[in-house]
């Protein structure tokens, strides 16, 4: 089993010897979860805390009288069932953390790392050298490293974490720096891929690397496309005539078309050219309130009630002549008044009365 070892560039230059009590260690499922148990739990603060019934302000004094109020008996207003008491069973202040013995502990390690190393996740990375911090180039570095630490998140594991190289590196998304001295089981285990300093790892395997060089071979760096031009501002002209609505210019153009039209269908498309179009008058637009009340007036004339058939029919049999002379009739007649109509009601009936007494 080999290590891949990095150049300054995060080419592999080298593979080195998986050796030491690292690459013996066998992987102990059991070992590593009780480690990383006792890890999590000493993380935690533990400073919660509650107050019981002894411990809660007030309620000295006996509510009420033991008997005669006809209510159940209360020896105080701070018990746990009122509004105000103590908690029962609260949380206090204390430590989560377990006791793990420190051998148990180091195979726990060992066996994080050889995971590491088994399943290819793992490299050894050579002294960069850089200048100033740069995340560009940390980027760069991790784009020629293997495929094996391709998934983030990755954890870099250095003796000083505000090195150069390590301020490049924290600054990549999914790229965690963290300092050899401080690393816990947890935090091999959380990682999906490790990278770790030669110096770190020849004190963590106990031994000098033996390094065997192999060709370095750099990937080729992707295509880069230019972002796309922006797409030109079309201002809008002086001289542009204002946009008609799709309702304004469906009226207007049968109007337009209709005459054209009809004389094609009539003469023949020869003879079209040579008619004269006729002067076209445009009708006063009325305003829609004056529309509105030429409608209502059609409405009306349309609910009048028809004349019957056979009034119609006498009334366009009657002679014409007919309705003069019954005007001049009307005419001629002098006009009676109320009084007169009645006085010359009563004079034959007093005469028929006065002829009955001569007779008898």
């Amino acid at each position: 089993m080999t290590v891949p070892v990095l150049n300054a560039d995060g080419v592999t230059a080298g593979q080195a010897a998986f050796t030491g009590p690292v690459a013996e260690q066998a992987i102990k499922p059991h070992l590593i979860h009780e480690t990383v148990v006792s890890e999590l739990g000493n993380r935690r603060a533990g400073t919660h805390s509650t107050k019981n019934r002894a411990e809660v302000r007030g309620g000295g004094k006996k509510p009420w009288r033991q008997k005669g109020t006809g209510r159940a008996r209360q020896g105080s207003n701070r018990a746990p069932h009122w509004t105000g008491g103590g908690v029962t069973f609260g949380p206090t202040p204390r430590s989560h953390g377990g006791k793990v013995n420190r051998k148990v502990k180091a195979q726990a390690f060992r066996a994080a790392l050889r995971a590491h190393a088994d399943r290819g996740s793992l490299a050894v990375m050579d002294p960069a050298g850089w200048d100033a911090p740069s995340a560009k180039r940390a980027a760069a570095y991790l784009y020629q490293a293997p495929e094996g630490i391709a998934p983030r998140p990755l954890l870099v594991l250095m003796d000083d974490p505000e090195s150069v190289e390590g301020l490049s590196f924290r600054n990549l998304s999914g790229v965690y720096v963290l300092a050899a001295v401080d690393i816990e089981v947890v935090d091999l285990m959380a990682a999906r891929s490790l990278l770790v300093e030669r110096a770190v790892w020849e004190r963590l395997t106990g031994g000098e690397l033996a390094v065997e060089t192999v060709e370095a071979t750099p990937k080729e760096l992707p295509a880069r496309t230019p972002p796309p031009a922006p797409k030109p501002i079309k201002r809008k002209a002086a001289d542009d005539k204002p946009k008609r609505s799709r309702k304004k210019a469906a009226d207007e153009t049968p109007a337009e078309e209709a005459p054209e039209a009809e004389v094609a269908e009539e003469l023949g498309d020869a003879q079209v050219e040579e008619a004269a179009p006729e002067a076209v008058i445009e009708k006063p637009k009325r305003s829609r309130k004056k529309a509105d009340e030429a409608e209502a007036a059609d409405a009306d004339a349309e609910e009048k009630p028809k004349r019957s058939r056979k009034k119609a029919e006498t009334s366009d049999e009657a002679p014409a002549e007919e309705a003069p002379q019954a005007d001049a009739e009307a005419e001629e007649k002098p006009k009676r008044s109320r009084k007169k109509a009645g006085a010359e009601a009563e004079e034959p009936a007093a005469e028929a009365e006065t002829g009955q007494e001569g007779e008898a």
